[in-house]
């Protein structure tokens, strides 16, 4: 074999390493556990107690959907109207990642009252859904023969921000819901996701709160903000190693290049001095 060749050979071989070195140091490993929900016990069978009992209620600048039913389809109608009209202003994402149209529905005022025609005001800011479907259902006894009512909550909305697969504002329809619940219909973190250290900014009674929510750990099951409340902001902050490897990847972009170009070159040169 060429002298030249066993010269060159190790150079070679020494650029190769170092390609293979600096892309493998650009990806670092991710411990399991910084990545595995609701860590505890390893025993197959455990019981917890679930404390919170969140029960979402009416507020005011809710928008209600209050659907009246009754023998008489004509009177209905009169009631049932303020949910019929839409409005294209207000277009939310829903669980499957799509748009709809917000529906008009009846606002709840400043002071906690809505306006029914016929009815008149009601105040049902701090009541339950269904118990504000029977306060409206007792009144209406004076127009309705038999009737009922269902009231819904129409802008009940969280928006997730981060690393999640579809960050979005999503309304949730059955008013209640879980934070695990919210980060499943936005497809779930993905792998740079920071799943110790979620935050909940929440908004009510006149001030903002800011909550760090540990998913790794079977306390969030005991945290109060286990259960999403309306207009809740959810962020998943990345890991470091994924802004590491962003910035890294933007600086050794020419370099690596710059290396594969010189393998090449002395690559041919080689086969060359082979010949």
């Amino acid at each position: 074999m060429n002298l030249n060749h066993i010269q060159k050979t190790p150079i070679f071989v020494f650029l190769l390493i170092s390609v293979v070195a600096i892309i493998g140091g650009v990806t670092s490993c991710v411990s399991p556990r910084s990545i595995v929900y609701f860590q505890g016990d390893s025993l197959r069978y455990t019981t917890q107690e679930i404390t919170q009992k969140y029960v979402p209620t009416i507020q005011p600048n809710d928008l209600l959907s209050i659907v009246v039913g009754s023998l008489n389809a004509e009177a209905n109608e009169v009631f049932n109207t303020p949910n019929v009209f839409t409005t294209a202003s207000t277009n939310y994402s829903t669980a499957a990642g799509g748009a709809r149209v917000q529906p008009l529905g009846y606002l709840v005022d400043a002071d906690g009252s809505v306006e029914i025609p016929l009815v008149g005001k009601l105040k049902l800011a701090g009541l339950r859904t269904t118990d504000a479907a029977d306060t409206i259902r007792t009144r209406l006894l004076n127009f309705l023969k038999e009737p009922s009512v269902i009231v819904r909550n129409l802008n009940f909305k969280v928006s997730v921000l981060g690393e999640v697969n579809r960050p979005s504002v999503y309304v949730i329809p059955d008013e209640k819901i879980s934070l695990p619940e919210v980060l499943s219909l936005a497809g779930d973190l993905t792998i740079y996701g920071k799943r110790d250290n979620i935050m909940v900014i929440r908004e009510e009674n006149g001030k903002r709160e800011y909550a760090k929510i540990d998913l790794t750990s079977r306390e969030v099951f005991t945290s109060p903000f286990y259960y999403i409340h309306k207009n809740d902001v959810i962020y998943v902050e990345p890991i470091k190693t994924r802004i590491n490897a962003t910035d890294r990847n933007v600086q050794l972009v020419p370099i690596i290049t710059s290396i594969v170009a010189a393998i090449g070159t002395l690559g041919i040169l080689i086969l060359n001095i082979v010949k």
